[in-house]
């Protein structure tokens, strides 16, 4: 029997402006979605300007659930579409 840990596979995306880069975190924070954590928010410049742009990029972090088989193969099987496996025991 094999027991896998899977989450799901999701990200999102938020575009923000600035004028240092405390205001594009905060700003970054402030939209953080329930469940997600903020995993990058790389700034840009706007020519001709002294305000900040940038993406930031969330992934999802909770909805953690097992799933069971008796082979690996059906194990991953087993899988949904948009999620992703996290381990994998064989008890």
């Amino acid at each position: 029997m094999f027991i896998g840990t899977i989450h799901p596979d999701e990200t999102r995306t938020a575009e923000l402006t600035g004028n240092s880069l405390e205001e594009i975190h905060a700003a970054a924070i402030a939209q953080l979605p329930d469940g997600f954590e903020l995993v990058a928010a790389p700034v840009q410049m706007i020519k001709g300007s002294t305000a900040l742009t940038a993406t930031a990029t969330y992934r999802r972090v909770d909805g953690i659930r097992e799933v069971e088989a008796d082979d690996r193969g059906a194990l991953f099987a087993k899988v949904p579409v948009g999620w992703k496996m996290l381990e994998v025991r064989e008890v």
